[in-house]
C-alpha cells in the first residue's frame, strides 16, 4: 500500500490558506478566534468552513490550531469551539493543553502540538497510546532520532522542513513570560530571544558582547526531504502564519516540486491529496523573507544555527562595492539588479543598514538618498522587486486531472467524466439525434465542447469518443451536458471525501514520571485531573500561576553557546583545550544576570532566572 506524503502549510487567513491550496498544499493549519500559538491571527468560524470547503474540494485538509494552554474560565469555550469545527468539516484539531482530553468530545482527529514537547520515544508512545492520531514532532530533533521514534512508534508523524526557528524546546519556554508577562505558551511571546545579549564567564571574561546570541537562523530541510521521509515522516511542516502571499506562493511552489520529486522515483510513496498546479515561475527560498539558513539539528550538531549580528532578514549576497558617488553606487553584482530591489549592508559599527535601489542599470546603482557604504562592502538582497512583483501577479489554479468518455450503447449516448480519484459522474441521453452532414466533424465538435472547463478546477487529460453512426450534436446541448456532469462530479467528489473519524476514549495508561514540574504547563483543574488519571502523584503548578520566578529555568534549548564558541568538553575537546575560562557562564542583557546551566549528558543548555 502507497504511503500518503502530505505538504502542509501555514494559512493566516482565509485568503492564504487557498493560496497554499491553489500552489500545491496537502492540508493546511489556520488558527481560529481563539486559544491558537499566534494571537494576532485568528480567523472566524465562517472563514474556516469556507477554507475547508474549498480544500476539500482537492481533498486537501483543513486542521485548526486550539494550541495554547488554558485557564479555567475558558475550558469550555474552547470545548463548544471544538464541537464548532468538527460540525463545519475540520479535519484535526491541533491542542497542547491536555485538560480539553477530559472532556467528551466529537469525533475528531486530535494533534499533539509540538509545543506538548515531543522530543523523546517515551513521551510520543504515551500520546500515541492514549489515543491521539498525530504528533508533532520537535524541531530539535536528528533525522537518526526520528527513525529510532519511528521504529518504536505507530502514529503519524509530522515535522517543522522550514521557516523560523524558536531556540527553546517548544513548551519549554517561560523567557518572555518571566521579562514581560507575555506567555508564549498562550501565543504571547514577545521574542525575548531575538534581543542582544552579552555572554560572560565567572570571572567576567567577555566571549561576546552585544551580540544576537539566540536569534534562530531559519530552518530549511528542502535538501532532506528524502531522508526525512524514509525515516517515517509522512506531514512536511512550513512555518509561516504570519508571513504574506509572496511567501506563501514560493515556499509551498519549492516543497511541493522536491515532495513531487522524491515520489517520482519512489513508487511506494504518493501525493496526499488531488490536483496539479503548473508553476510559472522558479521558486527560490533565498528571495523570500529569511534570518539566514540552517539544517539545525537534523543532520548532526554544527555550529553557526544562530545570526549573533542581526534578527532580521539579511537576504542573498547580491554584490560588493566599487565606488560610491553622491547618489550613486557602482558595484560588482553577481546577479541582475531591478529597479526597486531593496538592498542591505552591515556599517562599520556591524550594525545593519538599507536602501532601496532608485533605478538599475547594469552594475550601476542610482539612488534616492546618500548611503553611508564605503568599497569593499558586501551588499545584500532582501526584497528582490522584480521577483516579489512577479509573484503577485501570479495566480495559478490548482487543477485535477479527468477522463471523459463518450460511448453509443443500442439507443443511448453515454457521457462519463472520471477523476484521478476514480470518482465518476455519468449521464445518459436518448440517441434521437439527425445524421452528421459531416461526419468527419463529429468527434473534434463533441471533444471541443466537453473539453471548455474554463474556471472549472478540472482539466482533461484525455477524451475517448466511440460513436458509431455520426450524429449531429448540438454544441448546446454538449455544453448543458458537460455542465450537468461537472455538477455531478462534484457532488460525488464531496460525497466521497475521505474523512477521518476518531473518537477519543479516556484510558488509565501511565504517564512517563510519576512527578511534573511547571514544565507540564498545567494552569487548569481538567489538566490536572488528566495527570492525575494518568498516574501522576506530584504536580508543580503552571508557570503562568507563579509569582515568583526566582532560579526557575525559563529557557531549555539544544542550541549551547559553549559550542557555539569551541568550548564543548565532548565535542570539541582540542579546540576548548586552547581556551581558558571559569564557570559558570552567564547571559546578560544590561539589566540581568542569566545563569547558564549545562546538561551535557542530554547536551542541553539551560537558562536560569537569578
Amino acid at each position: 500500500m502507497e504511503k500518503e506524503l502530505e505538504l502542509l502549510c501555514p494559512a493566516k487567513n482565509l485568503e492564504q490558506g487557498i493560496i497554499a491550496i491553489n500552489y500545491g498544499a496537502d492540508a493546511v493549519y489556520i488558527g481560529a478566534g481563539k486559544f491558537g500559538a499566534r494571537s494576532a491571527v485568528g480567523n472566524n468560524i465562517d472563514e474556516i468552513a469556507e477554507l475547508i470547503k474549498y480544500a476539500h474540494l482537492y481533498y486537501a485538509k483543513v486542521y485548526v490550531t486550539i494550541n495554547t494552554i488554558l485557564y479555567n474560565n475558558e475550558l469550555n469555550l474552547a470545548k463548544q469551539l471544538i464541537y464548532d469545527l468538527y460540525n463545519i468539516g475540520a479535519d484535526a484539531i491541533i491542542i497542547q493543553d491536555m485538560g480539553l482530553l477530559e472532556f467528551d468530545l466529537p469525533p475528531i482527529p486530535i494533534h499533539a502540538s509540538t509545543q506538548t514537547n515531543n522530543f523523546d520515544v517515551d513521551k510520543i508512545q504515551f500520546l500515541e497510546n492514549i489515543g491521539l492520531q498525530r504528533v508533532i514532532l520537535a524541531r530539535e530533533l536528528s533525522i537518526k532520532e526520528i527513525q529510532k521514534i519511528k521504529n518504536n512508534t505507530n502514529v503519524e508523524l509530522e515535522a517543522f522542513v522550514h521557516g523560523a526557528l524558536c531556540v527553546s524546546l517548544s513548551g519549554q519556554c517561560y523567557f518572555s513570560y518571566a521579562t514581560t508577562g507575555r506567555s508564549a505558551n498562550r501565543g504571547e511571546c514577545s521574542q525575548s530571544c531575538r534581543m542582544k545579549y552579552s555572554l560572560e564567564d565567572a570571572d567576567g571574561k567577555v566571549f561576546a558582547k552585544d551580540k544576537y546570541l539566540l536569534s534562530m537562523k531559519d530552518l530549511n530541510l528542502s535538501e532532506s526531504i528524502p531522508n526525512l521521509a524514509k525515516a517515517g515522516v509522512t506531514s512536511f511542516k512550513i512555518e509561516g502564519r504570519l508571513k504574506d502571499a509572496g511567501y506563501v506562493k514560493n515556499i509551498v511552489s519549492l516543497y511541493r516540486s522536491k515532495i513531487d520529486d522524491f515520489i517520482k522515483d519512489n513508487n511506494e510513496y504518493k501525493r496526499a491529496s488531488s490536483g496539479v498546479t503548473k508553476i510559472t515561475f522558479t521558486p527560490d527560498s533565498e528571495k523570500t523573507f529569511n534570518r539566514g539558513y540552517t539544517d539545525y539539528y537534523a543532520n548532526g550538531r554544527h555550529k553557526e544555527n544562530a545570526n549573533f549580528d542581526t534578527p532580521k532578514s539579511v537576504g542573498k549576497l547580491i554584490a560588493e562595492v566599487k565606488k560610491v558617488g553622491r547618489q550613486s553606487l557602482l558595484v560588482d553584482n553577481y546577479e541582475k539588479l531591478n529597479n526597486g530591489d531593496g538592498l542591505c549592508y552591515f556599517d562599520e559599527d556591524n550594525k545593519l543598514q538599507g536602501f532601496r535601489v532608485n533605478k538599475a542599470e547594469g552594475n550601476r546603482l542610482m539612488l534616492i538618498d546618500r548611503v553611508t557604504v564605503q568599497p569593499g562592502m558586501k551588499l545584500y538582497r532582501n526584497n528582490d522587486q522584480k521577483f516579489s512583483t512577479d509573484l503577485l501577479k501570479n495566480s495559478d489554479k490548482r487543477k485535477i486531472e479527468i477522463s471523459i468518455s463518450v460511448k453509443e450503447i443500442e439507443n443511448n449516448i453515454q457521457f462519463n467524466l472520471t477523476d484521478e480519484n476514480n470518482n465518476s459522474a455519468e449521464i445518459k441521453i436518448e440517441n434521437n439525434f439527425e445524421s452528421a452532414n459531416n461526419p468527419e466533424s463529429v468527434v473534434a465538435n463533441i471533444t471541443k465542447q466537453l473539453s471548455k472547463l474554463g474556471s472549472t478546477i478540472f482539466v482533461t487529460n484525455n477524451i475517448d469518443v466511440e460513436i458509431n453512426n455520426p450524429v449531429f450534436i448540438p454544441a448546446s446541448k454538449l455544453n448543458e451536458i458537460r455542465r450537468d456532469l461537472i455538477d455531478e462530479l462534484l457532488k460525488v467528489r464531496e460525497d466521497n471525501y475521505p474523512k477521518q473519524v476518531a473518537k477519543f476514549k479516556k484510558s488509565d495508561i501511565k504517564f512517563t514520571s510519576a512527578d511534573v514540574d511547571y514544565m507540564a504547563n498545567i494552569v487548569n483543574e481538567k489538566s490536572k485531573d488528566f495527570y492525575n488519571r494518568h498516574g501522576v502523584e506530584n504536580i508543580e503548578k503552571g508557570f503562568e500561576l507563579q509569582t515568583d520566578f526566582s532560579e526557575k529555568i525559563v529557557m531549555t534549548t539544544k542550541y549551547c553557546l559553549k559550542f557555539e564558541f569551541g568550548l564543548c568538553k565532548t565535542y570539541q575537546k582540542k579546540e576548548e583545550a586552547n581556551q581558558s575560562y571559569n564557570e559558570p557562564f552567564y547571559l546578560t542583557d544590561n539589566k540581568i544576570k542569566y545563569l547558564l546551566e549545562f546538561d551535557c549528558d542530554k547536551c542541553f543548555m539551560k537558562i536560569k532566572r537569578p
